[in-house]
């Protein structure tokens, strides 16, 4: 067709419905051909012909070397981009996002030294971002989001001082810090770094983007605190640094950027007071929750109140010198002192040679448990497993703390070293999702056997197994999740999982998560629990193992992966199908040993039967009134469209992860990243559903 048409120079066919292969013959155009405009439509499928499914770009397209604007997003093309488009030195904009495109984006983009504008978002895009970006010195818009693209941000992409749109590298798995170099981007009106595995601090420098008004870099791992440049970026409108790892106060001088409408610190490690000025005095433009140490903030916030400040200084400096004076002398006293009673004490005690080495970890006694739990009494008895009782009790050396305390159902001897080995080590382990260990006990109980047992913190709120499948329930007080805080616990499980399986000096491998072993604390935060005790019984048992967990507990009925049922050794992968259970169980009302699946019957395969399109058969029936819509028409009633989206991403997460070849389930660094993205949309879905219904009932008075 195009060899007809020699005089043709443009051609714009988008937002049609044209499909089949990029027709090979496009390659005849004249030279004089400058502009190709085919995106949205259809070009993949069959080769009539050949009867084979082809959507690749032909490498013959680079004869067009007259070509300055070429627009292919939203199609079906797949393949490699052929290394030919290094002939297209006159090309000015190029765009292949949407499509199913594979490969490395090789070093023929530098050869595209006139392109102002690229985009190569949401395609399937791996290996490097290729230095020799750095010759496109007109480039005003990359767009390389949604890809698997690896490796560090070459430091190329920060000479192009052209850029001035946008540049978009989110969604990818890019690594290393976020290099100093990032302040020669003065131009750059948007820069979203989301998404990926960055680590380090946000430099300093990024106050230099002195036109920025959009930065995202959510979802990384960075650390250090929060950069008061920041307040250098005067037309800053929106910035979230939420899911990272930042330390530190909220910068004092960030209120005074008068432009910013967005401000997201959400699930980082900041502590101090939260401004009350500029957007931080409207809450619905602010998210800080997941701060355990932040306080302050305007009373919508909901934050504790920050501690008073100590006294001032006396103002006169006689008075100061003075006390300074008597505080030194008295501190030098006291010193010596203890040095003298410890030296004495040192040479008269002898340390016995096999005592064990208890560096982090102060065990507690025997009598002080069975004077805490009123003699481990039945009432105090608030759980139990295969291999353990949980009591609640209050022990003295915690000022009567309320505490929980795992006490292990075994009898075997001379594991005194080992066990405190390894209560130390899971005390190192900390995170915001996981139970913490506070003490443990090694001793011998009044019967004269072997006592072990290991001390956590409480948790109010009880297990999610008691909240899912109440065994009584109160009218007063019923115990009832809503779909928010259910999917606010599928992300703390996720995360908890994150840090075990990847965030530990060893992968710890949980192999028995379950409701009963997620916890809630009094703000309804999930903590999972058990989740060395596998570790734990294997050196008890005296046993050794390649992995963290590979002896000892191998789940529970329902929960336990099939692999594990033919003696495959236990892995990470195993977990993702415990998880994935957990998600239908939470998002379904049933549990997998529910006596209605039976005869082949199971938990996945009743949800399969009647997901998508039938979603009320098989939602949990508590969660309908909470989120149903008025009936369009007679009395068939509809899910919110906002919820509806967040049920469907969860069931399909859910169904991904309970599959039952291992090879086939997500990896929980997907899953975690998955859960967030939905959790930010639905929150935001909710809050405009919530000011909708404000204007619409709001009185005229």
């Amino acid at each position: 067709m195009f060899h007809t048409l020699p005089n043709l120079r443009e051609l714009y066919i988008a937002a049609n419905q044209i499909s089949g292969p990029i027709p090979p013959s496009i390659t005849n155009a004249s030279t004089f051909f400058l502009a190709l405009e085919a995106s949205r439509n259809s070009l993949t499928g069959q080769i009539p012909s050949m009867g084979k499914v082809s959507g690749k770009i032909p490498a013959t397209i680079g004869n067009l070397i007259g070509l300055t604007l070429l627009t292919m997003e939203k199609n079906g093309i797949g393949g490699n981009i052929p290394t030919t488009f290094g002939k297209f030195q006159k090309m000015q904009k190029l765009n292949l996002g949407a499509n199913k495109l594979s490969g490395e984006t090789s070093a023929y983009i530098g050869n595209l030294t006139q392109l102002y504008h690229l985009e190569l978002e949401e395609n399937l895009l791996d290996g490097n971002i290729p230095p020799s970006i750095g010759n496109c010195q007109n480039l005003q818009y990359l767009d390389m989001s949604h890809n698997k693209l690896t490796g560090t941000i070459p430091l190329d992409l920060f000479k192009l001082s052209s850029l001035t749109k946008l540049l978009n590298l989110s969604l990818n798995s890019l690594s290393g810090s976020i290099p100093e170099e990032v302040g020669h981007l003065r131009n750059l009106g948007w820069l979203d770094m989301s998404e990926n595995h960055l680590s380090g601090g946000i430099p300093q420098t990024i106050g230099d983007c002195i036109v920025l008004e959009n930065l995202y870099l959510q979802g990384n791992s960075l650390r250090g605190s929060i950069p008061s440049s920041l307040a250098k970026l005067k037309g800053l409108q929106r910035l979230d640094l939420s899911r990272n790892r930042l330390s530190g106060s909220i910068p004092n001088v960030l209120p005074d950027i008068s432009f910013l409408k967005y401000f997201n610190v959400s699930f980082n490690t900041l502590e101090g007071e939260v401004p009350i000025k500029g957007v931080f005095g409207k809450a619905s433009e602010i998210l800080v929750m997941g701060n355990n140490k932040l306080c302050g903030g305007i009373s919508e916030l909901h934050l504790p109140s920050c501690p008073v400040k100590g006294y001032k200084l006396a103002k006169h400096h006689k008075i100061r010198l003075i006390a300074g004076i008597v505080s030194a002398i008295a501190f030098l006293l006291i010193l010596s002192i203890i040095l003298t009673i410890y030296w004495r004490r040192k040479r008269s005690k002898k340390v016995p040679s096999d005592s064990p080495t208890i560096d982090q970890l102060a065990t507690i006694s025997y009598q002080s448990l069975h004077n805490g739990t009123d003699g481990f009494l039945a009432t105090n008895l608030i759980g139990s497993g295969h291999f353990s009782s949980v009591y609640k009790g209050t022990l003295k050396e915690f000022e009567d703390k309320v505490v929980a305390i795992k006490v292990l159902d075994l009898q075997k001897k001379g594991a005194h070293k080992s066990f405190i080995s390894e209560c130390n080590a899971l005390r190192n382990i900390k995170h915001r999702n996981l139970i913490q260990i506070l003490t443990c006990c090694s001793s011998i109980d009044y019967k004269g056997q072997e006592f072990k047992a290991l001390i956590f913190e409480y948790m109010t709120n009880g297990s999610l197994e008691q909240w899912l499948h109440p065994q009584t329930q109160s009218a007063e007080h019923p115990r009832k999740l809503s779909l928010d805080q259910r999917l606010n616990i599928m992300v703390d499980v996720a995360s908890a999982l994150h840090y075990l399986h990847h965030e530990c000096q060893q992968p710890i491998i949980h192999r028995d998560l379950k409701p009963s072993n997620v916890l809630l604390d009094n703000e309804m935060v999930a903590r999972v629990s058990d989740f060395g005790i596998a570790k734990l019984l294997s050196t008890i048992n005296g046993t050794t193992s390649k992995q963290t967990s590979t002896v000892g507990i191998k789940g529970t009925l329902g929960y336990v992966p099939p692999e594990y049922g033919v003696g495959l050794e236990v892995s990470t992968s195993g977990d993702m199908y415990s998880f994935g259970i957990l998600m239908l169980e939470m998002l379904t009302g049933r549990s997998p040993t529910d006596e209605m699946f039976e005869d082949g019957q199971n938990l996945r395969n009743f949800i399969i039967t009647s997901f998508p399109d039938n979603l009320l058969q098989i939602l949990d029936p508590r969660l309908i009134p909470t989120y149903e819509a008025p009936p369009l028409k007679g009395n068939n009633w509809n899910l919110d469209p906002n919820v509806e989206m967040c049920l469907l991403s969860l069931f399909r997460i859910g169904l991904s992860c309970s599959s039952e070849s291992p090879k086939d389930r997500l990896d929980i660094a997907d899953v975690t990243r998955e859960l967030n993205r939905i959790s930010e949309t639905f929150l935001i879905g909710m809050n405009t559903s919530e000011e909708l219904n404000l204007k619409s009932n709001a009185v005229v008075i």
